[in-house]
């Protein structure tokens, strides 16, 4: 992870058809344009680090495998058939998402581990 983008670098990439943003470091410094409400379907965040604001974006099919996604806000997010398989989701917050079909195997809060099937109680 050599460059750290931001939201505003990741609506600017995805608008022009990129989808696969793996490895990456996201952190948005205070002035930057948060992801709230963006639309960022079928995205890959595999592997990325990230601390950003996805309040009521629209994430259905996002790859977060193995991402670092601690403190992230998905709140209200439409997270359907997303998958967080083995990502660190510490501090994340995800209250009123949408989470069908989504799979949380191996994803870990605080130490505990998902076994297939499960998924965070929040």
């Amino acid at each position: 992870m050599d460059e750290i983008l931001t939201s505003t670098t990741i609506l600017q990439r995805y608008a022009a058809g990129e989808r696969d943003f793996f490895g990456l470091e996201v952190e948005d410094p205070p002035d930057a344009t948060p992801l709230n409400g963006a639309v960022l379907d079928d995205i890959n965040f595999s592997g990325a680090y990230l601390v950003i604001n996805f309040e009521g974006a629209s994430l259905r099919r996002a790859r977060f495998v193995g991402a670092n996604v601690k403190t992230c806000l998905f709140t209200n997010a439409d997270l359907r058939a997303a998958d967080f398989t083995g990502a660190c989701l510490d501090g994340a917050t995800f209250v009123g998402a949408r989470l069908e079909g989504c799979e949380f195997e191996g994803a870990s809060v605080s130490g505990d581990t998902f076994p297939r099937g499960e998924r965070p109680s929040w």
